[in-house]
């Protein structure tokens, strides 16, 4: 099943299909058509046989009614062999059905696994090579101008996601993502600011709540108010280790871990902050919950 992580990385195609074409452009230098339009296709790419393929995301861009390049995206939080059997099958598939170029954007949350799905798959047809599109953490754009983050607070997302806990440039970045979801409703922006809180080391994730907590910006958005003073009323250290359980238990689900109810409960009743966030550099590395504590 899906985790949480992996469906609000898709929703950010969903709600923005032109990051597609963003992130090719600006994190891979890739060059897309001319096109006036972007638009959302079907992600289901059955073949005639009854076999079920499904992508988790496909961007179009057009010119006028023609479309002229189809992208497929996926979001891969770990290793999945069977991707790289029915990966060459969406491409030729959506090929067929748009008469158009089409391209596999990949989308990963660590390095590792990026250059695990960055690997060619040899399809035996002498030159018939497909060379994913893969961006790791280290490829994403890094978002550090208000105005770059109000156009796409999406592309924001993912910059604060993978650079906003950096020593250079981790500041600009976190105060551009502020700015990007200054503007947005209140599903999204509760969405965006819990899907980057999760993958943030501690001292990120209180830097992020500090800029909130100053009155730096100036918030129209209900949530960040009531936010900002659920905080202040439970308690810096409180509210801290509550939030190092929560994002060791995305950290988890996203790595595809299961999680026992005994194991829950020993996370989510851990008030000491040192032990958190030594489980959470553990869980990087680990294939069983067990290891966690061991």
């Amino acid at each position: 099943m899906p985790s949480q992580l992996h469906e609000v990385l898709v929703a950010l195609f969903h709600e923005r299909p032109a990051l597609a074409a963003e992130l090719l452009t600006g994190a891979l230098g890739v060059p897309v058509p001319e096109h006036k339009g972007v638009r959302l296709e079907s992600c289901e790419l059955a073949d005639v046989t009854p076999t079920e393929y499904r992508a988790d995301a496909v961007v179009v861009l057009t010119d006028g009614d023609q479309p002229v390049l189809a992208v497929v995206i996926e979001i891969q939080l770990g290793r999945d062999g069977g991707k790289r059997w029915s990966w060459p099958v969406y491409l030729a598939t959506l090929r067929s059905r748009l008469r158009c170029s089409v391209a596999l954007l990949v989308l990963c949350s660590t390095t590792r696994v990026a250059d695990w799905c960055a690997a060619p798959i040899d399809l035996g047809h002498p030159g018939w090579v497909l060379r994913p599109l893969v961006v790791g953490p280290d490829r994403v754009p890094v978002v550090t101008e208000p105005e770059d983050a109000e156009r796409s607070p999406e592309l924001a997302v993912l910059s604060a996601m993978a650079h906003g806990a950096e020593h250079t440039h981790g500041e600009k970045v976190l105060s551009a993502l502020l700015a990007g979801l200054r503007n947005i409703d209140d599903e999204h922006l509760t969405r965006y600011h819990d899907l980057v809180l999760a993958v943030l080391p501690e001292a990120a994730r209180a830097r992020l709540e500090d800029m909130m907590t100053a009155g730096t910006y100036e918030y129209q958005s209900d949530f960040v108010r009531r936010h900002v003073n659920q905080g202040r009323a439970e308690g810096r250290v409180e509210g801290r280790a509550e939030g190092e359980a929560n994002a060791l238990l995305a950290l988890l689900a996203a790595r595809g871990i299961d999680i026992t109810d005994e194991a829950r409960t020993r996370i989510t009743s851990c008030t000491e902050l040192d032990q958190l966030d030594a489980w959470i550099r553990r869980a990087v590395a680990i294939d069983t919950v067990d290891e966690l504590f061991a």
